[in-house]
Parts: C-alpha cells; sequence; structure tokens
C-alpha cells in the first residue's frame, strides 16, 4: 500500500417507512427517494423497511444507471426490508436472520412476521475489502414498559457476533441502520464495545443536521408526535457506524442529515431523517497505540457490559420458560375437558352441551399448543444468545486475571479496530 494512499467513500442510509396500504405518500416518496438519490450519486446507500419488493424493481429501475449493483434481502414472512444500491460490484452477499424477533400473537406489532435480520455485503474498493453491513432491530413501542427490551438485546448481541466472525478477513466494516436503540440503551453499548465500531456522529468532524444527530424529530409530519413527547429534540436510533483493519485509519469526514424534510421538495422522505456521511480512508502512520496493551482497568467497561447483558437475558429466559409452562398447564387442562366432553357425548345425557363446548375446547388447546411452541423456541434462542455471552465472559474474566502480557484470541476481534493505528 502506497504511504500517501487515501480513499473516500459516500454512504447513504434511510429507514424508508414503505408499508403498503398503511404509508402515507408511499409512491411519491420512492420516487423522490431515486431521484435524490441520482442526483448525488453515493458509493453505497442502505435502506431499511423497503417492505414492497414492487418498490425495491422500481428503485433497481431508476437508480441502474447511477448504481449499476443492487441487492434485496429476503426472509420473514413479509420480509426483512433491507436493501442496497451500490455503484461498485458486490463480490459477495449473505444474511443472519434473528433468532428471537417479537411475539407472532402481538399481530398489530407485525415484527415477528418480517423476518429482522443483517445484511453483509462484501465489496472491493481499490484493493480494499469492505464488509458493509445493513439491519433493522425490533421496534420499541413503549419505553417505559418495554416488552421487546430482552429480543432487542439478543438481536444487537447476535448483530455483534455475526460482524465479529464475517469481518476477519476486511480491511474496512461499515455498518448502517435503524438499530431501534438509543445512544445510551444496553443494545448499544454492547455492539459497540464488542466490536469495537466507531460513530460516526460521535466522531465527524463537520456535522450538519437535526439537533443532537436525532433521527426522528417533531418537525417530521409523518413521526407520531405522542412518541415523541418524552424527547422535545428527538430521538437518535439510525446509525453509522465503521472501523477500520489492516494498517488503515478511517475519519468521517463530514455528517449530515435531513430535519424533517426533503432537502430539495421540502416534504419528509421516510419518518426518519436520512444520514449521509463522508468517510475518509487512509494509511496509518506507525504510532504507539494504547489499546495494543490494554490492561485490565481498560476491559472493564466490556465485562460490565456483558454482565449487564446477561442479567437481562437471564429475566428474559425465566420470563419464557414461565410462559411455556403455564401454556403446558393449560395443555393439560384443556386435554382433560375434552376427555370429559367425550365420555359426557358417550354416555348420551349431556351430548348437546358436550357438542356446544367441544369447538371452544379444541380451540383452547390448539392455542395453548401454539403458544407452549412459540415461547419454548424463544426461551432456546435466548438461552443460545445466553451461553455466548457467558463464554465470552468467562475469557474476559481470565484475560483480565491474567493482567496486560496475555492477550487471548478473544480480543482479536475486540481490539481490530483500534489496531489499525498502531500499523
Amino acid at each position: 500500500m502506497k504511504p500517501n494512499f487515501s480513499l473516500r467513500l459516500r454512504v447513504f442510509n434511510l429507514n424508508c417507512w414503505g408499508i403498503p396500504y398503511l404509508s402515507k405518500h408511499r409512491a411519491d416518496r420512492m420516487k423522490r427517494l431515486g431521484d435524490f438519490l441520482n442526483m448525488e450519486s453515493f458509493d453505497l446507500a442502505l435502506l431499511e423497511e423497503v417492505w414492497s419488493e414492487q418498490d425495491f424493481q422500481y428503485l433497481r429501475q431508476k437508480l441502474l444507471p447511477t448504481y449499476p449493483a443492487a441487492h434485496y434481502f429476503r426472509s420473514g414472512i413479509i420480509g426483512s426490508g433491507l436493501c442496497v444500491f451500490s455503484k461498485h460490484p458486490i463480490q459477495e452477499f449473505t444474511q443472519h436472520i434473528f433468532t428471537v424477533n417479537g411475539y407472532p400473537y402481538m399481530i398489530h406489532h407485525g415484527d415477528w412476521f418480517c423476518g429482522k435480520a443483517v445484511g453483509l455485503l462484501v465489496l472491493q474498493l481499490s484493493g480494499l475489502v469492505l464488509n458493509a453491513y445493513v439491519t433493522h432491530l425490533h421496534a420499541e413501542y413503549n419505553r417505559q414498559k418495554d416488552i421487546y427490551l430482552a429480543h432487542r438485546v439478543a438481536q444487537a448481541w447476535e448483530l455483534a457476533h455475526f460482524i465479529h466472525h464475517t469481518s476477519k478477513k476486511a480491511d474496512m466494516v461499515l455498518l448502517c441502520g435503524d438499530l431501534n436503540l438509543h445512544p445510551k440503551d444496553l443494545g448499544y453499548r454492547l455492539l459497540k464495545e464488542w466490536t469495537g465500531l466507531h460513530d460516526a456522529y460521535l466522531e465527524t468532524r463537520d456535522f450538519k443536521g437535526s439537533e443532537e444527530g436525532c433521527t426522528m424529530v417533531p418537525g417530521n409530519c409523518y413521526v407520531n408526535q405522542k412518541e415523541l413527547e418524552r424527547f422535545p429534540c428527538g430521538i437518535r436510533i439510525d446509525y453509522v457506524l465503521y472501523k477500520a483493519v489492516s494498517g488503515l485509519y478511517i475519519s468521517c469526514k463530514t455528517l449530515k442529515t435531513t430535519t424533517g424534510h426533503d432537502p430539495h421538495s421540502g416534504s419528509p422522505l421516510s419518518d426518519h431523517e436520512a444520514l449521509m456521511a463522508t468517510l475518509c480512508v487512509r494509511h496509518s502512520p506507525p504510532q504507539h497505540n494504547p489499546s495494543s496493551t490494554q490492561g485490565p482497568a481498560e476491559r472493564s467497561p466490556l465485562i460490565s457490559v456483558l454482565r449487564e447483558t446477561l442479567t437481562e437475558l437471564d429475566l428474559a429466559v425465566a420470563q419464557a420458560c414461565w410462559w411455556a409452562t403455564f401454556a403446558g398447564y393449560v395443555i393439560g387442562l384443556g386435554l382433560l375437558l375434552l376427555a370429559m366432553l367425550c365420555a359426557l357425548a358417550a354416555g348420551g345425557g349431556f351430548g348437546e352441551v358436550a357438542i356446544l363446548l367441544w369447538t371452544p375446547s379444541v380451540g383452547l388447546t390448539l392455542g395453548a399448543g401454539a403458544i407452549y411452541i412459540f415461547h419454548m423456541q424463544e426461551a432456546k434462542g435466548l438461552c443460545k444468545a445466553r451461553a455466548e455471552l457467558q463464554h465470552v465472559l468467562g475469557r474476559a474474566r481470565e484475560a483480565q486475571d491474567l493482567g496486560p502480557e496475555s492477550q487471548p484470541a478473544l480480543f482479536l476481534g475486540h481490539q481490530e479496530g483500534d489496531r489499525a493505528e498502531d500499523q
């Protein structure tokens, strides 16, 4: 690599709010989004909530001259809603569907039917390998009584783990998406601590946009104002995160957001604000990096967030097991009731009553069976994440006890983002 090597990468991210039949002015917003992307000519455009494949195909055709490469990530019943448009050829792509993702009986929320996932694209830019990830985690709905907190934390862990294991051969890592996490939330802290990713809003040299970098703001006419009553400036839940390895250094030169309206037509592109980042990649000059001799005190934030995550998952596993046990008792009660109704019908004394009660009894038993199966599946998915975290926490404690002279393989991925500066 030449000492004066440099590369500029322009990235666009937006949650498009493209729910068929429900999202207002969807077709018009998709048209204006396509016009905007063609005009700006980003290197990468990563989109969430493009729920209709017809919308993707429309954008695909509209953006083809500017973005010759594109991919739509399919999963679940409705779809992941994730898609990517690129000026550069896509070398590889894959996706990981999150193990836990809401509840099927919460139909009005719909996350379970979407198949929330993380999509990965592998690109080559000037001889460098870029792993670009796009994701959309489970929505929050009610911050005071968040029944999906453990699911979102488990998804954040799966996301971090997926990035950790798939980015080992990459020179650069980019993650964009709607994380549905506030900057101080457990899932956000877990993701950053384990992957070593940098937040473009916190690192940028030049920010222009909504106050505090918020990506859902009261000034947007599509936003439900009740959701922002406790947040007068809005909330920041959409992110551009990045890191470099292999002797490279990435900085965020500029970061912009829309501010409740389309920069050109005035009306919003979505209920979320778009993120537009300019990342500069250059050769990292040799210099001492304190993180390479990281001691126990410096590792404590990772250990602390791992412990906090384990506590949250322990509670969630216990709750899932309780619901499965309760459903099991209901199944037993339903089967007993059905046996009694069969006996009554056979005896002939209460045949009409037995027939009337037969259908609701069957419905009760089948419904309880479905709930049992789902919550057992939920418990196993949460246990999987918990087991991985317990193993990582054990290794982290071992590394802390051994001191800075021993650098277990555990921390190789965690530190790669910082190691760039000492190569």
